[in-house]
């Protein structure tokens, strides 16, 4: 039987900070095994909208928690994980980069590859 790939996906595209597990399911159909979701809604309600550096410092502070989280919940380790998935657009530039990097950093330690959008 084909091994079932796995991916961590992270998104940081906004005000939001999210990570989820999602593994290949029989018929090439997606199951997902965790998704950890960390709103910023508080943090920019007295601005009247998302103000990109707050929205980018937040994620910098919850991204750890939330990967972790994600990969806790999936019930695999960092090792079983085929890839690494990250959002590079649309989106606030700061925030995108957060996502990014941790993305290709996990991908680059883990010898895994990495895929942005």
């Amino acid at each position: 039987m084909k091994k079932l790939l796995t991916f961590l996906g992270i998104e940081t595209s906004c005000d939001e900070t999210a990570a989820a597990v999602v593994e290949q399911n029989i018929g090439q159909k997606a199951k997902i095994l965790s998704n950890i979701v960390s709103s910023q809604i508080k943090e920019h309600r007295k601005f009247g909208g998302v103000v990109p550096e707050i929205a980018a410092r937040a994620h910098v502070e919850k991204i750890d928690f939330i990967i972790n989280e994600a990969i806790k919940k999936s019930k695999k380790s960092l090792n079983e994980i085929d890839g690494i998935a990250a959002t590079a657009g649309p989106g606030l530039i700061v925030c995108l980069t957060v996502g990014l990097s941790i993305g290709k950093t996990i991908a680059r330690s883990l010898d895994k590859p990495f895929f942005s959008n």
